[in-house]
C-alpha cells in the first residue's frame, strides 16, 4: 500500500488491518507513517519517484495478494505559471512510479491477485486549470491501469482504478489554497463553486473511497478488470 500516511491511503490501511490483512504501508517519510505502527502495519518510508525507493518498497512487500497504489502529489498553479520542474516532479511520482510499481509487482503478486490504483475525477475534467499537470498525470494512471489489466489478465490478476471526486483530505485543502490564490478568491468560495457541480451535493470522507478500494480487491469484484470506478458523487457520469 503506497500513500499510506494520510487521506484515502491511511483509511484503506486501517480498513485492511481491521479485516485481518497483513499490510506493508509505504509513504515518503517515517513521521506520517508513525500512527500506523501501533495498528500493526509494517511501515517503510521512501521516495517512490526513485528506482531505489520503489525497489525498497517491493522488497519489503515480497510475495503478496494485492497492491494498492494510492500515493500522489499536486502543485496548484495556473498554466501560465507552470514550469517544467513542476511537470517532471508530478509525472515522476504520480505516473512513472505507478507504472514501474505495477511492473515490479507482476513478479510478486500471486495468480488471481489484484491491483487497485488511484486516478482522479481530474483525469476526466479540465475545469480546474490550476491542476492541469495533475490532471495529465491522473489520465496517465487510468491508461497505465488498462495496460496492466491486459498484461496480467492471463494470470487472473485484476487491475482497476478508482477516480475519487472531492474527498476530505489534506491534498484537497492544498488544492483549494492554491486555486484560491490563483483566482484571487478564498478557499471557501472555490470549494462552494466546485460542490455545486456535484449532484449528491457533498464531499466524501476518505473511508468511503477506501471501502470502494476494498471492494475492488475482493472476490465480489471478480469480473472487473481495466475499469475506472468514479467515486465522485455523480460529478462525472460516463
Amino acid at each position: 500500500m503506497t500513500g499510506a500516511g494520510g487521506g484515502i491511503g491511511r483509511a484503506t490501511v486501517e480498513l485492511l488491518l481491521g479485516r485481518g490483512a497483513a499490510v506493508v504501508a509505504g509513504d515518503v517519510s517515517p513521521e506520517v507513517l508513525e500512527p500506523l505502527d501501533p495498528l500493526g502495519a509494517e511501515t517503510i518510508a521512501g521516495d517512490l519517484a526513485s528506482a531505489a525507493g520503489r525497489d525498497a518498497f517491493a522488497a519489503a512487500a515480497g510475495p503478496c495478494d494485492f497492491l494498492v497504489v494510492a500515493h500522489g502529489i499536486i502543485r496548484s498553479k495556473p498554466i501560465a505559471e507552470t514550469a517544467e520542474e513542476d511537470w517532471d516532479a508530478i509525472l515522476d511520482i504520480n505516473a512513472k512510479a505507478v507504472y514501474f510499481l505495477c511492473k515490479s509487482f507482476g513478479a510478486l503478486l500471486v495468480d488471481g491477485g489484484a491491483i487497485v490504483t488511484l486516478s482522479s475525477v481530474s483525469a476526466r475534467s479540465a475545469a480546474s486549470l490550476e491542476q492541469s499537470v495533475y490532471c495529465a498525470s491522473k489520465a496517465a494512471v487510468s491508461s497505465i491501469t488498462r495496460s496492466f489489466a491486459y498484461a496480467y489478465s492471463s494470470r487472473g490478476i485484476r487491475v482497476n482504478t478508482v477516480l475519487p471526486g472531492i474527498v476530505d483530505t489534506p491534498m484537497q485543502e492544498q488544492f483549494l489554497a492554491g486555486a484560491a490564490r490563483a483566482r484571487s478568491s478564498t478557499p471557501a468560495a472555490v470549494h462552494e463553486a466546485r460542490l455545486r457541480a456535484v449532484p449528491l451535493g457533498r464531499t466524501s470522507p476518505p473511508r468511503e473511497c477506501a471501502e470502494t478500494i476494498l471492494w475492488l480487491l475482493s472476490p465480489a469484484a471478480g469480473y472487473l478488470t481495466g475499469q475506472q470506478i468514479a467515486a465522485d458523487g455523480g460529478l462525472t457520469m460516463y
